[in-house]
């Protein structure tokens, strides 16, 4: 399983650097250009990964409340308030969690610098001094629901039907709604974005059934309980790149601990810098980078607290809650989208209001 994780991890950090997929790069193409090609391609990304998990749970194999997106308690502020602190951080830094791995393996040292940063913060909104403001503050405003919040489930509750056909009908049409968008535009149809969206999709994708199929335990021998094998957050995860950075630093500063096992979230760190780093060195686009100057190691400082204690509080990233959570259909998803989105165009226009006042 762990195998399988790494090795999808490494497919999707090589497509990424091949295609230069990046969410903070399609919203900045969009704000200075008015480019829409990398946009397309996430967003096809979306609708493959939306495909193959609501393609699991039609046919019963994946379960949407059984992920981190899909329990009964939507956090709402939560998932707002970090999401637009991780959209800000992500510009600042020059791009979200995924990104800063693909450019740390094509030699970027200034993403070494917001890695750890960001692992660093994310563990203390896991477990420490942010832990405790965020559990005071913002997770405080709750909305208990009467399932999961995924949106078959809803309905399933509110009007009837099945689960499994809700699924079918829900991520089958949307899914095919946003190819359709991707397609409209000559731009969609060009062989990168569909090489970045298919594979970095199906990467997803795959990931839900690895560890929602081969990860999944129905009764473990020592508890009894139901079980999801290899996974921190002890469910069925796919991509996310926030917590399992702040994963990966825990078990490297305490390997001896026997309790400390390997994850699919901390073998995927270490998977899509590799793959990163194998396209870089072949394609000869590998060079060592470091910062310009005091401004530039600040806002990268910056970028990777805001991402690190944002990433945390809206349960996932541009990939963790962008794709991974919106192809489960979750409402929480969607609000934590929408505060990323927000964060990050709001941060891009004051960059260049700022500009152009300088100018």
């Amino acid at each position: 399983m762990l195998w399988a994780a790494f090795g999808l991890a490494f497919a999707f950090g090589a497509i990424a650097q091949r295609t230069h997929f990046c969410t903070m790069g399609a919203v900045a193409d969009i704000v200075s250009m008015g480019d829409w090609t990398r946009m397309r391609m996430w967003v096809l990304a979306m609708a493959v990964a939306m495909l193959c998990f609501s393609g699991g749970v039609a046919s019963g194999v994946l379960d949407a409340t059984k992920t981190l997106y899909g329990g009964p308690g939507l956090l709402w502020l939560s998932t707002l308030v970090g999401g637009l602190l991780f959209g800000i951080g992500m510009v600042l830094g020059s791009g979200c969690g995924s990104k800063t791995l693909i450019r740390l393996g094509g030699g970027n040292l200034k993403s070494l610098v917001v890695f750890l940063v960001i692992g660093l913060a994310a563990f203390a909104t896991l477990r420490g001094l942010t832990a405790v403001w965020r559990v005071q503050t913002v997770d405080r405003a709750v909305v208990a629901l009467p399932t999961g919040q995924d949106l078959p489930s809803l309905l399933t509750a509110g009007a009837g039907g099945s689960v499994q056909v809700w699924a079918a009908a829900l991520g089958g049409g949307l899914a095919l709604a946003l190819v359709a968008w991707v397609l409209r535009r000559p731009e969609g149809r060009s062989g990168a974005v569909w090489l970045g969206g298919v594979g970095v999709g199906l990467a997803v994708g795959a990931m839900w059934w690895v560890s929602g199929t081969w990860g999944h335990v129905a009764e473990d021998p020592s508890t009894l309980q139901e079980a999801f094998l290899a996974t921190n957050s002890q469910r069925m995860e796919a991509f996310s790149f926030v917590a399992p950075i702040a994963y990966t630093l825990d078990w490297l500063l305490f390997y001896s601990d026997a309790a400390k096992r390997l994850t699919v979230g901390i073998v995927s760190v270490v998977g899509v810098v590799l793959g990163s780093a194998a396209v870089a060195l072949a394609s000869r686009s590998f060079r060592w980078e470091g910062f310009a100057n005091a401004g530039d190691l600040g806002r990268h400082l910056a970028a990777g607290l805001l991402m690190g204690v944002g990433g945390v509080t809206a349960l996932g990233c541009t990939v963790g809650q962008g794709i991974s959570g919106l192809s489960t259909l979750s409402l929480g998803s969607v609000l934590a989208l929408a505060g990323i989105l927000a964060g990050g165009w709001g941060t891009l226009r004051w960059q260049v209001w700022r500009l152009e006042r300088e100018a």
